[in-house]
């Protein structure tokens, strides 16, 4: 099963719900846990492990050849990002703009817009205390998130089979970051938190991912902070809460030291219960 964890915002928890019930899973079954935020992975806080590979991954984007270019301004034409532009005698390619299409270069009655491979990033692959561990991390400088996540999914798929559990700890919002990590998953947890921020934001995640006709439901994160807007919101739009995770002080403090808080914390182990419990419901009446 491919498991996303995602939000409305920033700040909520995500990573938090991620690593622990990746931990706490990874107990009964194969587990493997995907950061996803690649601008800003920070699930290897919390998980230390063995590296195990790392890989370099590449977009591919037009680099142009002046000596066979008959400065048509085709290119200019077909590209829909305005990443190539004819100017005068030649062809400026603006690579942050490229969105890898090979329009400019397929459609080049001179091939002079040959695709070229441009780092944007690393997959880093660990082993930590029974989780396959997978870091994804986007380099200084580059926009595009996206191609990134899309050839991080695309690993996760050759390197696992499909009886195993996947977990995506998800980029926040609602853009197309998101989109990418969530499209193919079988399921969402949403991780919103009780104030009228979490609930403006929880509001645009159930938006999109009903779009996308994924399945879902809701953790609470910091249960008792704020009011009772959200419960009242998933009641009345029948949506599942199955876990709340209480607002305490020795979260926090656990949290601030990169330690796991289920293996400290009875009443975070039971939320992680709950969620394992309605998975596996989920699972059989798939099968069924």
């Amino acid at each position: 099963m491919k498991i996303a964890i995602a939000s409305g915002k920033g700040g909520t928890g995500k990573t938090t719900l991620s690593v622990n019930l990746a931990s706490y899973l990874a107990r009964k079954r194969p587990v493997v846990l995907t950061d996803l935020d690649v601008e800003e992975p920070n699930s290897g806080l919390f998980l230390h492990g063995r590296l195990k590979e790392s890989k370099e991954m590449h977009r591919m984007v037009p680099s142009w050849d002046s000596n066979c270019c008959t400065l048509c301004g085709l290119c200019q034409q077909v590209c829909n990002f305005n990443a190539v532009i004819k100017m005068g005698d030649r062809v400026m390619v603006f690579p942050e703009l490229c969105h890898g299409c090979y329009a400019c270069s397929e459609l080049c009655p001179a091939g002079s817009l040959p695709m070229v491979p441009v780092k944007m990033g690393e997959v880093r692959r660990y082993r930590v205390d029974g989780v396959d561990f997978i870091d994804s991390r986007l380099d200084i400088g580059q926009e595009q998130a996206v191609p990134l996540i899309a050839q991080t999914l695309d690993y996760v798929d050759e390197c696992f089979p499909d009886d195993v559990c996947k977990i995506y700890d998800s980029p926040p919002g609602t853009s197309c970051p998101v989109i990418e990590a969530v499209k193919d998953v079988d399921f969402v947890l949403l991780v919103t938190e009780p104030t009228p921020f979490g609930l403006n934001d929880l509001k645009l995640a159930v938006e999109t991912v009903r779009g996308l006709n994924k399945p879902f439901a809701v953790v609470i994160n910091r249960e008792g902070l704020g009011n009772a807007d959200v419960r009242s919101y998933c009641e009345a739009e029948k949506i599942d809460i199955i876990a709340a995770i209480p607002n305490r002080r020795e979260i926090a403090e656990m949290y601030s030291r990169g330690e796991l808080l289920y293996q400290a914390l009875p009443e975070v182990a039971r939320e992680l219960e709950n969620i394992d419990a309605f998975l596996q419901r989920l699972a059989e009446e798939e099968r069924a």
